[in-house]
C-alpha cells in the first residue's frame, strides 16, 4: 500500500506491504548534526527487541512498543539517547504471508572462534543478514563471532565480511548501522581483510525518498511517491534527519550481487536480477547507471523489482535458483530480504495476557531450502527474531 503524505486516497501496488503511517508523516524533514561516543557495552548486556509479531490484522494500528535501549554508554555508531528511542520511532506491522513447508532444513550454526589473523591470503568468509536499524543486536552478533573487539573495532584480521543489505528502516538507528559498517570497512582493509555490503531494496527506498521526496512516480498501479513508500515501509524520521551526502554516496555505489567462494550473494530472493544483465559486472554496472541517471520512474522500477521475494520457495524454487547459478556462477545462493520466521511459519502471537510473555519466532540460524541450493539469512530481527551473522560454508 502506498499513500502520499497528505495526498488523496490510498493506491495499492503488488510490491509494497501495508505499514502504519508514522505520526510524523506530515512533518517536513529537517537536518541536524549529532555527536558520537564510541563505547561498546558487553554483548551479554545488550537488550533484545520486545515486540510481538502482528500478521493477523494488517489494518489494525500497532501498540507503541519502544525499542529497548541499553543504560550503558552508546556503542560505536550509536548516536541515540541512552534512555529512549528516537522521536517518531514506531514498530511496524509484519504482514508477509506465512509459508510452512515440511521439506526445509534450518541449520544451527555454532558461534565461531575468533578468526586467525595470522594466516596468509584471505581469511574466512562471514555474512550478515538484514539489520534494519537494530544496532545493538548487530554489535552483539559481531562480537559473538569474534569480528569486533569490546570497543567495537575490527578484530578479525584478514577475515571477509559481507552484509546482505537493508541497513535502515523499522529499527531505531539505521544511520548508526551505516556509520558502523563504513568504519569497519576501513578498519578491515587496514588489517588485510575486508568488510563489504550489498544493496538492498531499503537502500534504494531511502535514496529515492531523499532524492525524489513526494514527486509522483508511475508505480504500475497508479501514482505513488518514494517518500510515502518509505514511510509506509518503516522509514524513521531520525534516520532522514541524520542522513548525509556521504551516506547517500556510499549506498549508491554498493553492488547488487557478487560471488564469493561458490556462494552467490544477493539481497532479495528474486530472479529479477536477470533483467539487468547476464554477468555480475553487467548487473552491478546497470544498477549503478540507473542510480546515476537520477530518473525517478527508472529508480522506482528498480526498487519495485528488488522488492520481489519468495522466488525460491515451493516446488519451482530449485529451478529458479539453478537459473541464477547457471547465469552468474556459484553453487549456492545466499540472500536476505524474506524473514526466516515467515518461511518457517513460526510467527509470534499478536497479544499476550497479563503476566504472559508474547511468543517469539524461533530462529536458531540460517535457513537452508530449495533442495539445499538457497540459504536465507534474514533472521527476523524486526519481529523479535535474531540478528544472524554466519560463517560460510555452512555445515552439511
Amino acid at each position: 500500500m502506498t499513500q502520499g503524505a497528505g495526498q488523496g486516497p490510498v493506491v495499492r501496488t503488488a510490491t509494497l506491504r501495508d505499514f502504519r503511517v508514522p505520526p510524523y508523516a506530515q512533518v517536513p524533514v529537517q537536518s541536524q548534526s549529532l555527536s558520537h561516543e564510541y563505547v561498546l557495552t558487553h554483548p551479554e548486556d545488550l537488550p533484545r527487541p520486545d515486540a510481538a509479531v502482528r500478521p493477523e490484522d494488517p489494518s489494525r494500528p500497532e501498540d507503541e512498543v519502544p525499542h529497548a535501549m541499553s543504560a550503558a554508554p552508546a556503542h560505536p555508531g550509536n548516536v541515540l539517547p541512552d534512555d529512549e528511542p528516537p522521536e517518531g520511532y514506531t514498530p511496524t506491522e509484519r504482514d508477509l504471508p506465512i509459508i510452512n513447508r515440511g521439506d526445509t532444513l534450518q541449520v544451527t550454526v555454532a558461534p565461531a572462534e575468533a578468526p586467525d589473523s595470522a594466516q596468509d591470503g584471505l581469511g574466512p568468509l562471514f555474512v550478515v543478514g538484514d539489520v534494519h536499524g537494530y544496532l545493538d543486536e548487530l554489535v552483539a552478533a559481531l562480537a559473538e563471532q569474534g569480528l569486533i573487539d569490546p570497543e567495537g573495532h575490527w578484530s578479525a584480521g584478514n577475515t571477509r565480511l559481507w552484509f546482505l543489505g537493508d541497513f535502515t528502516d523499522r529499527g531505531p538507528d539505521g544511520i548508526g548501522v551505516i556509520d558502523l559498517v563504513m568504519r569497519l570497512s576501513a578498519e578491515a582493509a587496514a588489517a588485510g581483510g575486508y568488510c563489504k555490503a550489498l544493496m538492498g531494496n531499503h537502500e534504494l527506498l531511502l535514496i529515492g525518498a531523499k532524492r525524489f521526496g513526494d514527486k509522483p512516480v508511475n508505480s504500475g498501479a497508479g501514482t505513488a511517491t518514494f517518500q510515502a513508500a518509505w514511510l509506509l515501509n518503516g522509514g524513521q524520521k531520525s534516520d532522514m534527519d541524520r542522513l548525509q551526502d556521504v551516506h547517500l554516496q556510499w549506498m549508491a555505489r554498493l553492488d547488487a550481487v557478487v560471488e564469493e567462494d561458490g556462494h552467490l550473494l544477493m539481497h532479495s530472493d528474486t530472479t529479477a536480477y536477470l533483467e539487468y544483465g547476464t554477468t555480475l559486472e553487467d548487473v552491478n554496472d546497470n544498477v549503478h547507471e540507473i542510480l546515476n541517471r537520477n530518473d525517478a520512474d527508472e529508480c522506482w522500477d528498480l526498487f519495485r523489482k528488488f522488492t520481489k521475494r519468495f522466488a525460491f520457495r515451493d516446488e519451482d524454487g530449485p529451478q529458479a535458483v539453478r537459473k541464477l547459478l547457471a547465469t552468474y556462477g556459484g553453487e549456492r545462493v545466499v540472500h536476505g530480504h524474506s524473514p526466516i520466521p515467515y518461511l518457517l511459519g513460526e510467527v509470534g502471537t499478536e497479544d499476550a495476557g497479563d503476566g504472559e510473555e508474547a511468543s517469539r519466532p524461533v530462529v536458531e540460524g540460517p535457513h537452508v531450502y530449495a533442495d539445499g541450493l538457497a540459504i536465507a539469512m534474514d533472521g527476523g530481527v524486526t519481529m523479535a527474531g535474531k540478528m544472524l551473522v554466519a560463517r560460510l560454508p555452512l555445515p552439511g
